[in-house]
């Protein structure tokens, strides 16, 4: 392998580098969003502390999303 094959920065400097697509990460957001509050308002559901519907969720999920988007900006 010649000098010239040879990574100059590694993968820790193209990532530095790289800004992404914001619509990608909105999209990564909003799924593991609704996921995790899937599993919180089923777990509550499971202890009796709220009833699992559509509206807690969906609920949940924007409470979540809002929150990790402010905390990443």
């Amino acid at each position: 392998m010649s000098e010239d094959d040879a990574d100059d920065g590694g993968f820790s400097e193209g990532a530095a580098r790289s800004e992404g697509n914001p619509w990608v990460v909105q999209g990564l957001n909003a799924v593991l969003s609704t996921l995790f509050a899937l599993g919180i308002v089923g777990g509550l559901e499971f202890i009796g502390a709220m009833a699992f519907t559509l509206v807690n969720v969906a609920t949940a999920a924007a409470l979540i999303f809002t929150i990790s988007y402010v905390a990443t900006r």
